[in-house]
């Protein structure tokens, strides 16, 4: 195993620090990116780096900035970016907006494109990054401004209105970019393709209860009160991250991919008697007065009345990302039964077991692969037996129980359609090979104009039927492709049949039926290949069958074509 290049994400902090230190000294490869959210960070791990292993032929190199956001975007906080009509439509056309453009902006994307990593290990808290954009205030600001704008339109105050109307567009532009789901999936889907595009071999990423271990009776919050939906937000965050992670790893041509899930607080980093800071600002302490109890409570007096003592200063423990404990704290926290805790030291080395090959029992990815359910014989043997029943009743009706549209992709209604037009007319692969493909398109055009019962059942699914010549359609009152919300029309510009007919549409032009053909032959040369050789024949490229079965057909073609098969 050569690994030459690390990239550790969010190894400034706590934990990506250790693992980078880990690699370093076990590993030694030949490079070791650092990159994390703030430069300082970067140059501090780097010095610290530098001088733990100056002496190792390792090049040790930095990148700073928000790894979610376009490159143009990274190094700006997310308050300027909200601040900011056109930062938000950028956001939001990131988020929302075709994912090829996004890919093309994304900094995380260029990163990795830059350094072309063998190995990442990702320890950043990307269920923290994300669901703290909390999407509970957005919305309930969002609401209050459109309570407002309502009434200010009602009382017909247009000056009001106006500044009312900025304000809720800019609150409602900011709920729409704070989605958490979305910005997982869309996460996900670059970091997928990234990885794919320059050949990443692992990917790990240290994952998160969100909760350190504990359940849905979790004490502690982040100053809110409990129970947290924020805190919940989180975990939900973590596991949908869990999930997508774990089909990333069932994904052809991917990386490997493994996640370790500390389930319990991380720490420490130092302990050290340091002014305290809350949200970025100095705590200082104040002289205090006395206040008589009546029918209001200030909950915010001004600061000039009264004295400004200085810095709150205490003796704490520094625990990364979870924030600064004092003794009490951190002695409540970690105390028996509550969260507990483990050292960023451990967390690296199990880390490296798994970079190596080791199976150290805490890959979550593995243990969802050994926990779930897979196929079974008895549903196998259940099958045939349902197509059969499917079969009969078929017959009995005189109908085509094919596709009905609704089971994506668009091209699955249309593949099923088009094998079912061939069966009904050839009936095996090798007499479909023996026509040409001008006969095909004529003799199966024939039969959709006699049948008239088969024609309006694919045309009445949405699913159109493009004539060999090309020039007109047989249809329904309605057509799925091309997907065009609300509109009742579009325009046909150049190349659009072509696109239209290959994802949607019963195609009956010959050159459709030449690229049949072509499959056809492809899976007639695996079934003689078969014969003689035993099990070790049955692959992904093998069709067993001389009759045309369109269910099987197409699942040939969604493993051959599209790579679309399951690998576990």
């Amino acid at each position: 195993m050569t690994d030459n290049t690390f990239l550790i994400l969010g190894g400034g902090g706590l934990v990506g620090l250790q693992i980078a230190r880990r690699i370093a000294n076990d590993l030694t490869p030949k490079r070791i990116v650092i990159a994390s959210l703030h430069e300082d960070e970067v140059q501090e791990a780097l010095n610290e780096l530098h001088q733990m292993f100056g002496d190792k032929p390792i090049e040790f190199e930095g990148v700073y900035g928000n790894i979610f956001v376009r490159s143009d975007f990274t190094d700006k906080s997310r308050g300027e970016l909200l601040g900011e009509p056109e930062h938000r439509e950028a956001l939001y056309t990131d988020l929302l907006g075709p994912p090829d453009a996004a890919y093309e902006r994304s900094r995380l994307v260029e990163i990795v494109q830059t350094y072309q990593p063998d190995v990442i290990v990702d320890s950043i808290n990307t269920a923290t990054a994300i669901s703290y954009q909390n999407v509970y205030t957005a919305s309930r600001a969002a609401k209050r401004k459109l309570d407002a704008l309502f009434e200010t339109v009602q009382r017909r105050n247009a000056k009001a209105g106006q500044k009312l109307l900025e304000d809720t567009e800019q609150t409602f532009e900011t709920l729409l970019i704070s989605q958490a789901i979305p910005q997982l999936i869309r996460h996900v889907i670059l970091l997928n393709q990234v990885l794919r595009d320059v050949g990443a071999r692992l990917y790990l990423k240290i994952g998160t209860t969100g909760t350190g271990g504990m359940g849905l009776n979790i004490p502690y919050t982040h100053g809110e009160d409990k129970p947290s939906a924020t805190l919940m937000s989180k975990t939900a965050i973590a596991f949908a991250h869990t999930g997508l992670m774990f089909l990333m790893a069932r994904t052809v041509g991917g990386p490997i991919v493994k996640e370790i899930k500390p389930g319990a607080m991380i720490g420490y980093a130092e302990i050290a008697h340091r002014p305290v800071r809350e949200r970025g600002k100095p705590v200082n302490v104040y002289s205090t007065r006395t206040d008589a109890l009546g029918d209001t409570l200030m909950l915010r007096a001004n600061e000039d009345e009264f004295e400004q003592m200085g810095p709150l200063t205490l003796p704490v423990v520094d625990t990364g990302e979870n924030g600064i404990f004092t003794r009490g704290e951190f002695e409540a926290i970690t105390s028996l039964r509550q969260m507990e805790f483990l050292t960023p030291e451990e967390i690296a080395r199990e880390v490296l077991l798994e970079i190596i090959g080791s199976n150290t029992g805490h890959d979550v990815i593995a243990a969802i692969d050994g926990a779930v359910m897979p196929p079974t014989y008895r549903a196998g043997y259940l099958r045939q037996q349902a197509l059969e029943e499917l079969t009969q009743l078929e017959e009995e009706t005189e109908t085509h129980s094919i596709a009905l549209g609704q089971l994506g992709p668009p091209q699955l209604s249309k593949l099923l359609w088009e094998a079912e037009l061939l069966r009904l007319e050839f009936q095996t692969l090798n007499a479909v090979l023996e026509h040409a493909p001008e006969a095909i398109a004529t003799k199966l055009y024939r039969r959709v104009k006699w049948d008239a019962k088969l024609r309006r059942t694919i045309t009445s699914i949405g699913v159109p039927i493009l004539a060999p010549e090309g020039d007109h359609l047989l249809r329904g009152p309605f057509i799925r492709i091309p997907e065009v919300d609300g509109a009742e029309r579009t325009i046909i510009t150049s190349g659009d049949i072509d696109r239209w007919a290959a994802k949607g549409w019963v195609d009956l032009r010959p050159s459709n039926f030449e690229q049949w053909q072509a499959r056809f032959e492809t899976m007639e040369k695996a079934r003689q290949r078969v014969r003689g050789r035993g099990s070790a024949a049955i692959i992904r490229e093998a069709y067993l069958f001389e009759d045309i079965r369109p269910g099987t057909i197409v699942g040939w073609i969604f493993n051959n074509e599209e790579a679309g098969y399951r690998i576990k």
